[in-house]
């Protein structure tokens, strides 16, 4: 459409902002998520922990994360994003301030599980959000943008963190975490809410969101799904393949997160301040790869194929290319080892963000959506769970970390056997 002087109007992209909020909420959570890991050998230090034990601090966090997960998702889709949202980022920043204030290894274990239970929140409402706010052609680079932000998280935060404990402590870094997340929930009350409420949002931009969000089947953003549809979840091949892959690319995600920073010390001998810089190295040029990813696989997509599991090969690549970290154990060079897990880094990300929306893709009722991106997201973090604790072990009992990457690798394969063999039907198919 032209106007009456011939020129083409505007096109606006003020839907802009939902990425930028999503991915700052995402790089909030990561950066308080893997402070402990920068911090860890001074908090070794400070309370004489073993390896063993750390993985079981590292892992607690989880453990009152995935208790919360499938909650969330069932108020998902029953209240909003907003009010979600807000909740979880007041209780973990919170978290993050008491941390500073820990005495004793149970009472950092108390912090962490408080931590993981409002942490539960922020993932599943990003996948709900790109549902609601995005046209269905959109919700790869809308996932894998958001998604980055559990690099760019780790990435800035392993600098800020180690940092901050150089000059000040590891108590003061947490604090001031802890403030960053209370702006990001002062933002988000302030301007964000559905697309149909918000004032920012032109007209012609809202009816195109409105529009396109449902790839042509039934809109049915707004209505109250069934908690018991859970059960119908869990019949479907499909649904168990995407878990399967998710778990997959979390163990390894989660790995990385805690454990690379004690390998770099380990292994390289490095101080606080190069291990924050050299881990932030990888998390950094992940960031922007795994986005371009997910822009190809948005253009790759056929929109005759989109709501049939079209973005499945995609993703199988990219678990693929996240099992690099295998290599790892091959080389003693420092900038190939970098190299190796940056292109895994990559991989994951991309991987278990092209993953959310293939699961969005393949399940055609919007008001059961964010059941099904938290039974994603739960059997990522129960597999994933066990990445730390593992991790502990295998360091202790075999003084090496080769095992505990090999083991990431072979997970990642079989996450790539899961996609292919079992994601070849719909989901959910539409009430309509």
């Amino acid at each position: 459409m032209t106007t009456q002087t011939g020129v083409m109007p505007a096109t606006h992209f003020r839907r802009g902002w939902i990425y930028v909020l999503t991915l700052a909420l995402v790089t909030i959570n990561y950066m308080d998520r893997s402070a402990l890991g920068v911090v860890a050998q001074a908090i070794r230090a400070e309370f004489g922990l073993s390896p063993v034990q750390m993985g079981y601090l590292f892992s607690s966090f989880f453990w009152s994360y995935v208790i919360f997960l499938l909650p969330i998702g069932i108020m998902l889709d029953r209240f909003s994003t907003r009010t979600i949202n807000s909740i979880g980022i007041a209780v973990w920043s919170l978290a993050m301030a008491a941390t500073a204030g820990v005495w004793s290894f149970a009472s950092l274990l108390g912090a962490r599980l408080a931590m993981g239970a409002g942490e539960a929140t922020s993932i599943p409402s990003c996948g709900r959000i790109v549902r609601e706010w995005m046209p269905a052609q959109e919700r790869g680079v809308a996932n894998a943008f958001w998604s980055a932000g559990s690099f760019l998280g780790p990435a800035i935060g392993a600098i800020v963190v180690a940092a901050l404990t150089s000059n000040w402590g590891w108590r003061a870094a947490f604090i001031i975490l802890a403030v960053l997340g209370l702006v990001w929930l002062v933002c988000n009350l302030v301007w964000f809410d559905k697309p149909e409420k918000v004032r920012w949002l032109g007209d012609d931009e809202r009816r195109k969101i409105l529009n396109e969000r449902s790839a042509g089947s039934p809109d049915e953003i707004g209505l109250r799904g069934n908690p018991g549809v859970v059960l119908e979840l869990l019949q479907s091949p499909s649904m168990w393949g995407a878990m399967i892959a998710q778990a997959a690319g979390i163990y390894a995600l989660y790995l990385l997160l805690f454990w690379l920073p004690s390998y770099l010390q380990d292994t390289k001998h490095l101080t606080i301040m190069k291990t924050g810089i050299y881990t932030a190295i990888p998390w950094a040029i992940a960031v922007p790869v795994s986005i371009l990813l997910g822009i190809v696989s948005d253009r790759l997509l056929k929109s005759n194929t989109l709501l049939a599991g079209g973005r499945r090969g995609m993703v199988m690549f990219c678990l693929l290319l996240a099992a690099a970290l295998a290599l790892v154990p091959f080389t003693n060079d420092t900038t190939a080892i970098l190299l190796l897990f940056a292109l895994s880094l990559s991989g994951i990300n991309a991987a278990i963000s092209l993953n959310l929306s293939l699961v969005t893709d393949l399940v055609h009722r919007a008001r059961d959506v964010g059941k099904a991106i938290s039974l994603t997201i739960l059997s990522g973090n129960l597999c994933g769970l066990l990445a730390p604790i593992v991790t502990g072990y295998i360091i202790a009992g075999l003084g090496s970390y080769d095992w505990a990457l090999w083991v990431a690798g072979i997970l990642l394969l079989v996450g790539v056997i899961a996609l292919g063999t079992m994601t070849r039907k719909v989901i959910l198919r539409s009430a309509a």
